[in-house]
């Protein structure tokens, strides 16, 4: 095995402008494929700690029955035997009660249909960054305060403005309508239309207070420090909470839209990949097989002298490996360096197509991240289908007659 070794070694560099131009192209193979995956995963990453942070949360906790029937009588009281199972677990960075409804806002002549939402400023602070997309104005100052922030559009197409005071009609829990009035205090901008358009943020006492919930929450939104904890912390809380009376949500199914979206791109992504692959695994079978007809000659007489078959199937295979080894190990290094360039500066989108991304609710930011994960992965999908594209070169080799291996021209 080891004079197996050193000949196929040689015979590499036999044809070395060939044997080069063959780990180039598994050199750019590799890297080309890394470097996409990197971008395409560090754009997901992101983008999803964005959404998350801005207001969903990592995990939510709710009423069994409040994904499929998001009603207020779908809520739950948040115990306090949940409230220290949150705040006993040293992944969980921070968590907010709130309280969602449906109502009527009105200003003047106009009225527009609106998404409330009731909230506590001070634990949302630990959970979302909702605060930081105030554009006009402030945010609420307390959970008790008779103040509401509007989202953007909706302010607009209400003609007021910040300081205006609006009524607010809502059906209660009880099921009786109840209205209040509200000063409003600021507006928000999301980037995200359908907040924009209908967001309504208020006191989440006040709220409750409007729609009889009496201590009732819809949801609690939970952030955690690392978002590759949320399956296990989510496993975790299902194992500790009683699932009959509340359900833990990771994010994919709080926003299932979102993770459709991701998905779709995601399997885009990997379809781009396995083209590049087969191309890879094609031009590898051009040159083995080029590598083994043009030494038929001298095949047929090393089996006419005695060498097994078998051993010259291991020689042609061993240089097979030698190329896709020496490809994919430098494509790895290069790849390793500038995923790593990209994740310190990430690539950053500008113009019409900056504002089309906004436009979709994603960051015109493209970091790439480093997941020795993908980068093992890439490599055994590349080293597997060129072995498999090599096979037919290798039946040639297996089946090669001496006598027809020599005559051969």
């Amino acid at each position: 095995m080891r004079l197996l070794t050193k000949l196929a070694w040689r015979n590499l560099w036999r044809n070395r402008r060939r044997t080069l131009i063959t780990i180039s192209a598994i050199v750019f193979a590799t890297l080309l494929s890394l470097v996409m995956r990197g971008i395409q995963l560090g754009t997901y990453d992101q983008n999803i700690s964005w959404a998350l942070n801005l207001f969903s949360g990592y995990i939510q906790l709710q009423n069994p029955e409040f994904k499929d029937n998001p009603s207020l009588h779908r809520s739950f009281f948040f115990t306090k035997e949940m409230r220290q199972e949150l705040e006993n677990d040293d992944r969980v960075r921070g968590f907010a009660p709130r309280v969602y409804g449906d109502g009527l806002i009105s200003f003047k002549q106009n009225s527009l249909g609106a998404a409330l939402f009731g909230i506590d400023p001070a634990v949302e602070r630990n959970v979302t960054r909702m605060a930081d997309k105030i554009n006009a104005g402030r945010m609420i100052a307390s959970a008790k305060a008779y103040e509401i922030v509007l989202g953007r559009t909706l302010l607009k197409n209400l003609n007021a403005d910040v300081g205006d005071t609006v009524v607010i009609l809502s059906q209660g829990y009880d099921g009786a309508l109840g209205n209040m009035k509200y000063r409003i205090v600021g507006s928000v901008r999301t980037g995200m239309q359908d907040f924009d358009r209908a967001a309504v943020f208020m006191g989440i006492d006040n709220l409750q207070q409007l729609v009889t919930m009496h201590g009732r929450v819809s949801v609690v939104a939970i952030a955690l420090h690392d978002l590759h904890d949320i399956d296990d912390v989510s496993e975790d809380l299902n194992a500790r909470l009683d699932t009959s009376k509340v359900s833990v949500l990771p994010w994919e199914e709080v926003m299932p839209d979102m993770k459709q979206g991701i998905e779709l791109d995601n399997y885009s992504g990997m379809l781009m990949l396995a083209i590049l692959i087969v191309i890879v695994a094609f031009g590898i079978l051009n040159t083995v097989l080029m590598s083994v007809t043009e030494r038929f000659r001298e095949f047929g007489i090393l089996l006419s002298i005695g060498m097994p078959q078998r051993q010259l199937v291991t020689l042609v295979l061993i240089e097979t490996v030698y190329m896709l080894l020496i490809g994919i190990i430098i494509g790895n290094i290069l790849a390793l360096g500038i995923n790593m360039y990209l994740e310190a500066n990430p690539i950053t989108l500008t113009g019409d197509y900056a504002a089309m991304t906004e436009e979709y609710g994603w960051l015109p930011v493209m970091p790439s991240i480093v997941l020795p994960s993908s980068m093992f992965n890439t490599s055994i999908a590349i080293l597997s289908i060129s072995l498999l594209a090599a096979l037919y070169p290798l039946y040639r080799v297996f089946t090669l007659e001496p006598l027809k291996g020599i005559r051969y021209t």
